[in-house]
């Protein structure tokens, strides 16, 4: 599909007009997908207010900003009028603060984390890094307390934190997440390292369909609905209150110790719904596993699965 010149004019308008603008699935309160939902929370932590544009809401929209920034997918972020990138290119420019200082803001020192290995952890990193060369231990901290713990080449910009045994390089992002973290190392068949915060934030947690609906039946939790309203067409489930502005509208006015749980489809667009609200300072937040096609299958099965 052609860009129209008059969608061509709107997008150079907003982009000129805001100088932060997200081109994104969903809303802020709301992303629809967990690229989106990524973007969101590295702006979020940058910044207190910054324009995005949900392309759910118009396919001319959606298909028109990939031909005006020549980029295939969505989310898109642009800064001062120019394209910047997609998640992946972000996540890397957070990583490294480069997003920051594209942003204009003032470079924080950086204090290294500190890290607390066990006996255990020690030895088996002992063995994971006996033919690493020159390469070091990293430690990534994602936006949800995601850990990864690998062997790589040390970059300028990382932050190095000296333990009881081997270094460890922290990129500048990851760094800022944490003030100090513990490293064990756990036999068996689904062990291995094992690693804590006591900076991690509360989580999402899970609830299975029949789980949900008790909870419901005993008036303990509220329910949203995250998809859109062609989908919420095809099937619902009665308790669940739709996301859309007037749902928005009343989560907003509930106390931020009121259970809350949100569903999608198949448990992936809630868990970002569920998390930034985690992240906006609600402290029991759930996720229907599997979605309302979990519900369907195990709760209810009048409601059409699709």
């Amino acid at each position: 599909m052609a860009l129209s010149e008059a969608l061509r004019q709107q997008f150079s308008e907003l982009t000129a007009n805001n100088r932060v603008v997200l081109f994104m699935k969903g809303t802020r309160r709301a992303p629809q997908c967990g690229f989106s939902a990524e973007v969101v929370r590295i702006l979020d932590d940058l910044l207190p207010n910054y324009e995005t544009v949900d392309v759910l809401a118009s396919p001319a929209v959606r298909e028109g900003i990939k031909e005006f920034s020549s980029w295939p997918t969505i989310p898109q972020l642009f800064i001062d009028g120019k394209f910047v990138g997609g998640c992946d290119i972000v996540r890397e420019m957070s990583a490294s603060s480069e997003l920051s200082q594209l942003l204009g803001l003032e470079a924080s020192p950086v204090t290294p984390p500190a890290v607390s290995v066990s006996d255990g952890a020690l030895k088996a990193l002992s063995a994971a890094i006996g033919d690493a060369g020159d390469d070091v231990l990293h430690i990534e901290v994602g936006p949800r307390f995601e850990y990864d713990l690998f062997v790589g080449p040390r970059k300028p910009t990382d932050v190095e934190s000296k333990t009881n045994g081997p270094s460890f390089y922290f990129d500048p992002a990851s760094a800022r997440r944490v003030s100090a973290m513990s490293i064990d190392f756990v036999d068996g068949p689904n062990g291995g390292f094992k690693i804590q915060s006591p900076d991690e934030p509360a989580k999402v947690k899970e609830l299975d369909a029949p789980e949900l609906k008790a909870r419901l039946e005993r008036g303990e939790v509220v329910l949203f609905d995250v998809r859109p309203s062609h989908e919420r067409a095809l099937a619902s489930i009665a308790a669940a209150r739709s996301l859309d502005a007037e749902g928005q509208e009343y989560l907003r006015g509930l106390d931020r110790k009121t259970p809350i749980a949100f569903h999608c489809h198949h448990g992936f667009r809630s868990q970002a719904a569920a998390q930034q609200m985690l992240s906006e300072g609600f402290s029991t937040v759930y996720n229907l596993s599997g979605g309302i096609d979990a519900w369907s299958q195990l709760v209810d099965p009048s409601v059409p699965r699709y």
